[in-house]
């Protein structure tokens, strides 16, 4: 009885092989660094720190000169890095700010409603909680990209589909 083996040990390296350079290798695993966006900061000026939407507090992250993020409250850093209760629902809804809006947020400061979101021309976004902030955001961009709307003080998107607006004292942010 002869035995085969070396014909099929043959054929399965030519499988492998097959699979290898038809499949795998375009598959090239790459190493990529990826640093934490800074969505706000902590304080201003010199002694200014950035936060990730998560809370995240980046006291090692040098925040660039350009940088045009809202200001959080300033608060004491936190002894764990991350922020926590209101100030990390802020961070949370400053995090989910679509960037098209990001030049135009000022700050964020906990209100009586609950988190409110003040532009550069001085309009208040109030948001209640961080509960289902993209809809939130989507809904304000909505009332702020009316052309209807001329002036306003306030968009309270705490419920997204039953938004109210209210006052007149100041213009809209220019379209992006």
């Amino acid at each position: 009885m002869k035995r085969r083996w070396p014909a099929f040990g043959l054929l399965l390296l030519a499988v492998v092989g097959a699979v290898w350079f038809f499949v795998v290798r375009d598959e090239v695993v790459a190493p990529k660094i990826a640093f934490p966006e800074a969505t706000a900061t902590l304080g201003s000026g010199e002694e200014a720190v950035a936060v990730t939407a998560s809370g995240a507090v980046l006291t090692w992250l040098p925040l660039p000169e350009d940088a045009e993020l809202p200001e959080l409250p300033p608060v004491e850093l936190p002894k764990n890095g991350r922020l926590a209760g209101p100030m990390l629902e802020q961070a949370r809804i400053l995090g989910a700010a679509p960037a098209a809006l990001r030049p135009y947020l000022a700050r964020s400061y906990d209100g009586e409603s609950g988190v409110d979101v003040e532009l550069t021309t001085g309009i208040e976004l109030r948001f209640g909680d961080s509960s289902q902030a993209a809809k939130k955001w989507k809904a304000a961009a909505a009332v702020l990209a009316d052309p209807s709307i001329e002036t306003l003080d306030y968009v309270n998107v705490r419920a997204p589909a039953r938004l109210t607006i209210g006052g007149s004292g100041h213009t809209l942010p220019p379209a992006p």
